[in-house]
């Protein structure tokens, strides 16, 4: 596995979203859409298909997050103002946890 790619794909709101926050130019055509491409290493991609299980990469191993995590960081996007928030963004969508019964304590 390589680098891959998160698509997020911009519709009007977004785009203004992105140019108030100075990223119009990181917007690129995917597909036919238009879209911001967020890089995440090998180690954030493992994090996010055992996360997000139903996960399903492309040719070009980019793959569209469910929209509360797609929302979420699209957010720290915008606030940070810079693409590359994939370290930061990992902590707040990725629940290493999740669909695990809670243990209870040993005494």
């Amino acid at each position: 596995m390589a680098d891959c790619y998160i698509n997020i794909f911009v519709d009007g709101d977004k785009e203004s979203k992105l140019s108030e926050a100075g990223l119009a130019g990181e917007i690129k055509d995917v597909g036919g859409k238009k879209a911001i491409q967020v890089k995440a290493s090998e180690k954030e991609q493992k994090k996010l298909v055992k996360g997000f299980p139903d996960l399903a990469f492309d040719d070009a191993n980019a793959c569209v997050l469910p929209e509360t995590a797609e929302n979420t960081v699209f957010d720290i996007i915008c606030n940070a103002k810079t693409t590359d928030v994939m370290k930061m963004a990992i902590m707040k969508i990725y629940n290493p946890l999740a669909g695990k019964a809670p243990r209870s304590a040993q005494r």
